[in-house]
């Protein structure tokens, strides 16, 4: 399986153009109304922070085109810790700095951020009823080594792209990874596709409404021997309601 890496860079004039163009719409808020989130108080202040904003419809727009995402209400923590940074402006004038063709597209970074995250993780939110189907909404995280309690990043995140499994496919993958897919993923992942290696370790806390075919551009740009694009495919991030 291939391991989430992160990786900061930055990029060039025309994302601030493009960014400038999509100004016309904002909800961002000042930032001095944010508290600073630890490991320590993580859990209090997003549990916080999600009962006063509950939306979940996220606008991701892109050099490339609009992807809309719908975040799960059952994953409370990752919602919120989603729908904050977006309110905060974190995600704009970032880049998907990780695409790996027929697997995922990574985001959430640049090397060139006036807004700097905090140092916490969010919690794991891993359920079986969401697992990595196309257009699947994730978080990264460090593997196990150096993160044996499977936190989430603050904020890298990545969007599942995948390819279409046979059977003998899938039973191969749940005996390398010790897996049990459940009736409703061998359907989804035989006819819809997906990742079902990343099952069971990552926390999946959205899906892709409308975009999915964006998702397939970005997909198949260059990309240098360390998987990032050759020309930046940049973002920003909208919470809709």
């Amino acid at each position: 399986m291939k391991s989430f890496r992160f990786i900061f860079i930055g990029f060039g004039l025309v994302s601030w153009l493009f960014l400038a163009a999509c100004s016309g719409k904002s909800n961002k808020g000042d930032l001095g109304t944010y508290e600073t989130l630890t490991d320590a108080n993580v859990t209090e202040l997003l549990t916080k922070f999600g009962q006063e904003n509950p939306e979940t419809k996220v606008t991701i727009s892109t050099s490339l085109g609009v992807i809309k995402v719908r975040l799960y209400k059952d994953t409370p923590l990752h919602r919120a810790n989603f729908v904050r940074l977006a309110k905060m402006g974190f995600y704009d004038n970032t880049i998907f700095y990780r695409v790996l063709r027929d697997f995922m597209i990574q985001g959430g970074d640049t090397r060139e951020r006036k807004i700097k995250t905090d140092k916490y993780g969010v919690p794991s939110e891993v359920k079986p009823q969401y697992f990595h189907k196309r257009g699947a909404l994730a978080m990264a995280r460090y593997d196990d080594e150096f993160n044996p309690k499977r936190l989430s990043s603050s904020h890298n995140f990545y969007l599942i792209q995948g390819v279409v499994h046979n059977q003998e496919s899938l039973d191969d993958i749940a005996q390398s990874k010790k897996i049990t897919f459940s009736p409703e993923q061998v359907k989804t992942y035989t006819t819809i596709g997906g990742v079902p290696s990343l099952d069971t370790k990552y926390t999946v806390f959205g899906e892709v409404t409308e975009g999915l075919d964006v998702i397939d551009k970005i997909a198949k740009v260059p990309v240098d021997p360390n998987d990032v694009p050759v020309q930046d495919v940049f973002m920003t991030v909208e919470v809709e309601e």
